[in-house]
């Protein structure tokens, strides 16, 4: 009995090993549109070259980040750079004065999975913190108008999170199997009454 008990202890463990709180979000092929202080007129995409015009708010990631930024702010305060790994990083390009400074990212369908979490990883180069907002599975929003940059030309990053995926790991799968096999011989060696 007490090995009967051990065994079916032991199969609910293998099957609730390896669950993770959050993976890093794959940014590959998405599309993402931005909005600087609330007007789309306010950031300037990459796949325009950083010219002004209808829809230069959109852009696509770079794969493998060859010119740095997917976006600068229409004032070229702020350089945005979304890495494939899920990694945002936004660079100050001199001098900030007090004043509002916010941003919104919209990934719309193009994300391979809905955004769970938004967590900064490294602000180190600059005073105080940025308020980080997960809007919905596939929007994010940052405010940048309590930071101090300094003399400028820092930086800080975050990055984007989504839910584990369902998949078992494979030594759950194994350590699962081995407590079914094992339920099944105490189950076979049982007298039957």
């Amino acid at each position: 009995m007490k090995t009967k008990r051990m065994l079916e202890t032991l199969a609910v463990v293998a099957l609730t090993a390896g669950q993770a709180n959050a993976a890093p979000l794959p940014l590959q092929h998405t599309s993402i549109s931005a909005t600087y202080n609330g007007s789309a007129d306010g950031m300037l995409g990459l796949d325009q070259l950083f010219a002004p015009g209808p829809g230069s708010n959109v852009t696509e990631i770079d794969p493998g980040g060859a010119n740095g930024v997917e976006f600068l702010s229409a004032d070229f305060l702020f350089g945005i750079d979304f890495a494939e790994d899920g990694v945002l990083t936004v660079f100050n390009n001199g001098p900030v004065s007090a004043g509002p400074y916010s941003m919104r990212f919209d990934f719309g369908a193009s994300l391979a999975a809905p955004l769970t979490r938004f967590t900064l990883i490294d602000s180190a180069a600059v005073g105080g913190l940025p308020v980080l907002n997960l809007i919905d599975g596939h929007t994010i929003g940052l405010d940048l108008s309590a930071l101090d940059w300094g003399a400028g030309f820092n930086s800080f990053s975050a990055r984007l999170e989504a839910a584990p995926s369902p998949v078992p790991e494979p030594a759950s799968v194994t350590l699962m199997l081995a407590g079914f096999a094992a339920i099944a011989i105490v189950r076979r060696r049982a007298p039957k009454a």
